[in-house]
């Protein structure tokens, strides 16, 4: 498990008060700008060697069936094998071509955001790459990556309560609040100065 400075239980009704004392961060509206840090983590090894495992397993079933004195039933079974391997070496290969293209679009994405301002200042290169993988893992239906995407998403500010617990909220942004339209009082259907205004029923 993976420990961050800042998180926390979300704040209780009882401990408002004393929260309100606590300084909220203020993240920018517009975002983390520039590049995104270099990806830190190693390529998906488990994935790769299954891949390679099956692959090589292909490669020598296709030689065994190269043997002349292989036949009948023999035959046909290692041909079975040799087909299931070259087929499960293939689905590895795309699963890893897609993992890697989902980890590299996420990397991007993520670090464009505001939260990304906090992550680059404590130092959470890996533990947003690690997200970043178990996301990418998830999104191929995998559902242990998913509990795991999950938790992650908690520690670093990726929802409006995993922000509350670590103090931190988007500044608002001056130019789109200036932009919006005041709210105007109900007409009351009378001019300021009409004198009827002052009028009321004597009974």
């Amino acid at each position: 498990m993976i420990g961050m400075a800042g998180m926390g239980p979300a704040p209780k009704p009882n401990a408002r008060r004393r929260n309100a004392t606590v300084a909220m961060v203020e993240l920018p509206v517009a975002g983390r700008g520039g590049e995104p840090p270099a990806w830190p983590l190693l390529a998906d090894i488990a994935l790769s060697t299954q891949r390679d495992s099956a692959q090589r397993l292909a490669d020598d079933l296709e030689l065994a069936l190269q043997e002349p004195n292989l036949k009948g039933r023999a035959r046909t079974t290692a041909q079975r094998k040799a087909d299931a391997a070259r087929q499960e070496a293939a689905i590895l290969t795309a699963r890893l071509a897609a993992q890697e293209r989902v980890e590299g679009e996420l990397w991007i994405q993520l670090w464009a955001l505001p939260q990304a301002v906090e992550w680059e200042r404590a130092g959470w290169t890996r533990e947003v790459a690690q997200y970043v993988r178990w996301k990418a893992r998830a999104e191929q239906g995998d559902l242990d990556a998913s509990k795991e995407a999950r938790q992650l998403a908690d520690r670093l500010g990726l929802s409006p309560l995993a922000m509350l617990r670590l103090r931190w909220r988007v500044a608002a942004d001056e130019d789109e609040s200036s932009a919006r339209p005041r709210r105007r009082p109900a007409a009351s259907g009378r001019r300021p100065d009409d004198p009827r205004a002052a009028l009321h029923v004597v009974e």
